[in-house]
């Protein structure tokens, strides 16, 4: 069996007036306003959605299938990708990886954030993928972790991701 594994990494700044796309679903995210009773609207920043976990497994896919990353494929300059829903490009990456005969196997990937909570979400998410990839949710692990207030993400400047995958050839 030809088997490869590949490494992704992401991240995005965190700022208002974004919506806060993680794993290909909106999660609802807010800080405190001045007035009461009414919160600020929170996201990430990107030339996409900015989904930081979605981008981390695109990289891990592409680099497992030595096709460089998803920079190279989805430029950030190029208009038909402004804010493109990323399960696009995982959808369009793992088409890619298919013409040189590969197909996922199973990802692992890891959240980094302070807030809002990931694991409420985390069904959701491997639902979500699973159905884009075309594979059993049970081959998508995903967990969350904070920086224990270290950091941009520990200072939630940002959120991070870290993804593995291993890719098989198709018999």
């Amino acid at each position: 069996m030809n088997i490869r594994v590949g490494f992704g990494y992401d991240v995005h700044r965190i700022v208002e007036g974004r919506e806060l796309w993680l794993g290909g679903i909106k999660i609802p995210f807010s800080r405190p306003s001045h007035r009461e009773g009414q919160g600020v609207g929170l996201g990430l920043l990107g030339h996409s959605d900015a989904d930081v976990l979605i981008h981390a497994i695109c990289d891990a896919l592409l680099g497992a299938a030595n096709m460089r990353d998803i920079g190279y494929h989805f430029p950030d300059t190029a208009a038909e990708t402004l804010g493109i829903d990323s399960k696009v490009l995982l959808r369009k990456t793992v088409e890619l990886i298919a013409t040189r005969g590969y197909q996922v196997g199973n990802i692992d990937a890891t959240i980094c954030a302070e807030q809002p909570k990931m694991n409420p979400h985390i069904p959701q998410m491997q639902q979500c993928l699973a159905q884009v990839i075309g594979t059993d949710p049970d081959n998508i692990s995903i967990k969350a972790t904070t920086t224990e207030r270290l950091g941009f993400t520990g200072r939630q400047e940002g959120m991070a991701a870290y993804a593995t995958v291993l890719i098989t050839k198709v018999p």
